[in-house]
């Protein structure tokens, strides 16, 4: 592996470390600079939604409020990168906790379709797969 796959790696690497980062302390700003401007996120497989930035944000801002925590973990990164575009598969795990202590667990894998802009790598579509639930409360 070349010295410019290892960076890429690294800064994909970091690109999934800010989502989370994002997510968990609702940072809708900085959510909004893991993705293009015309990204697509579909949310479908947790009982989300699926649209643009601006939309999901909207969505997860509201639905979120209802938790006093969310830990997402991501893990197990599969990288594949092509000149200036990747894909990326990785594991999550996500505790949720809700007002009042009831916590859920869920977990799954994010599907990224990432490319190289003049800012970094960014995600132009990113597809959450579900795979399991435990002690939802729904």
């Amino acid at each position: 592996m070349d010295e410019q796959a290892l960076t890429d790696r690294i800064h994909i690497r970091d690109l999934l470390t800010r989502y989370a980062t994002a997510v968990d302390t609702r940072d809708w700003d900085l959510y909004r600079s893991v993705f293009t401007d015309d990204a697509h996120i579909d949310y479908t497989s947790a009982g989300g939604i699926a649209g643009g930035v601006d939309e999901v944000v909207d969505f997860l801002d509201r639905t979120l409020a209802m938790f006093e925590m969310t830990q997402h973990l991501v893990s197990n990164l599969d990288i594949g990168i092509d000149g200036d575009s990747a894909t990326v598969k990785a594991v999550f795990y996500n505790p949720m906790r809700l007002e009042g202590g009831e916590t859920w667990f869920t977990g799954g894998w994010y599907h990224h379709d990432l490319e190289r802009t003049e800012t970094g790598w960014r995600s132009r579509r990113l597809r959450e797969e579900t795979a399991w639930t435990d002690r939802a409360p729904f």
